[in-house]
């Protein structure tokens, strides 16, 4: 048994689940998805920042279920559109939004753009929760690309057949799982917090 309490991920996206999963997996950290526990209340992200969103979705979950949680909020901003599409990058293209029509809008709000001039960031801040709400740890990485024409690959979720790149000569949809996991946001977000969640969890006094 882990020496580290586990903690739950509030987001319902299986996919994003396993990525975090298999980046704290090695530091003998269990990662629990909240679409694993019945009738918590989805958190309305309404924040105007990823600090925001990420710090809310943390807090609330960890209140509902009083367990360490981590509060995840990424989107891709895109010089050429002032950063949009932001916060909404999951619902860009409506609330009923999915990848598809999101990349769909993306490609069509760009169609006049050209390739030096679509240069792009992928954002991910994460926020960890006590289980009393109170946020403990939080941080923003960035990993910077451009958007592409047309996609490639079919790796990952989201922008990633559209995000490419240019040191790889590759999209994200085209990378091999564990390029992706040295070289994402989300994993330099979580390389930096990883450590930081293991020293904080070795001074706190916890009962498993």
């Amino acid at each position: 048994m882990s020496e580290f309490p586990p903690i739950v991920l509030a987001s319902r996206n299986p996919k994003k689940s396993a990525e975090i999963a298999q980046l704290l997996a090695p530091h003998g950290i269990t990662v629990q998805s909240v679409a694993e526990f019945d009738s918590v209340p989805e958190v309305v992200e309404d924040g105007e920042t990823f600090t925001a969103n990420a710090a809310k979705k943390a807090s609330e979950t960890a209140r509902h279920l009083s367990m360490w949680t981590i509060g995840e909020d990424s989107g891709l901003q895109v010089d050429a559109l002032d950063k949009a599409p932001g916060v909404y990058s999951a619902r860009y293209s409506g609330e009923n939004a999915t990848d598809e029509s999101n990349n769909a809008k993306l490609i069509a709000d760009l169609a006049d753009v050209p390739q030096e001039k679509r240069g792009a960031g992928y954002v991910c801040n994460v926020a960890l929760s006590d289980p009393n709400g109170d946020i403990r740890l939080q941080v923003e990485r960035t990993c910077r690309g451009r958007i592409a024409t047309t996609p490639h690959g079919s790796n990952g979720f989201g922008y990633d057949p559209y995000f490419f790149i240019p040191e790889y000569g590759r999209t994200f949809g085209e990378l091999d799982p564990i390029v992706k996991r040295h070289l994402s946001h989300r994993a330099r977000a979580f390389a930096e917090l990883i450590p930081q969640i293991v020293r904080l969890f070795q001074g706190e006094s916890v009962a498993d």
